[in-house]
């Protein structure tokens, strides 16, 4: 018998649902730092308080992102 992948179309572990969750909030994060540097040019008025919330999320989604990384890389006994 040879060890074969499972098919890429198969049951998600719950660590992959983790890393997508990781990566949406720090994609979001960054976006809304984009646009507290992109609004005083753009208008002129200062950013919104909820401009600033939204770009917590990027370091939130970064430590998840190195959860997701120390949690997947760890080795099987």
């Amino acid at each position: 018998m040879t060890n074969t992948p499972p098919p890429a179309g198969g049951p998600r572990r719950p660590s992959d649902r983790l890393l997508q969750i990781a990566v949406a909030l720090f994609g979001i994060g960054i976006l809304a730092v984009v646009a507290i540097f992109v609004t005083p040019i753009v208008s002129d008025s200062s950013p919104g308080l909820w401009l600033y919330g939204l770009a917590m999320l990027a370091p939130v989604g970064f430590l998840l992102g190195l959860v997701f990384a120390l949690w997947s890389g760890r080795r099987a006994r």
